[in-house]
């Protein structure tokens, strides 16, 4: 079994201009799992990059508001709201709230920096 505490887990930054908190990763979880799952925050104001990876996602937001734009399409988001991301959708998160935006990504396969394309 592994337990992650978040307060144990350094933040990176992002490719596409969020801070990461990587929870579990094949990488770092002894019973193999195919998947990943992340905390994500984004200051108020600010937007991911444009981009879109090979696997597919689920966003739920832990605290904020946001709008998720995947393949031109808007879509509202507030805290307990989940939405799926299809494989190589083209996307953006943006904090559209006064407090820091932070949500869970989950990413099926798990995510690799080379399935990832930054598209601006």
């Amino acid at each position: 079994m592994s337990v992650r505490k978040s307060s144990d887990i350094e933040s990176i930054s992002g490719n596409e201009g969020t801070e990461i908190k990587q929870y579990f990763h094949p990488h770092n979880t002894l019973n193999g799992i195919s998947y990943s799952l992340a905390q994500f925050t984004l200051e108020p104001g600010k937007k991911s990059l444009l981009h879109k990876i090979k696997s597919s996602e689920i966003y739920y937001v832990l605290e904020g508001d946001a709008i998720m734009m995947i393949n031109d399409e808007s879509h509202q988001l507030k805290k307990d709201d989940s939405i799926y991301v299809p494989p190589m959708s083209e996307q953006y998160i943006k904090n559209t709230g006064s407090s820091t935006l932070r949500f869970l990504c989950i990413v099926e396969p798990a995510w690799k920096p080379e399935d990832e394309i930054i598209l601006e």
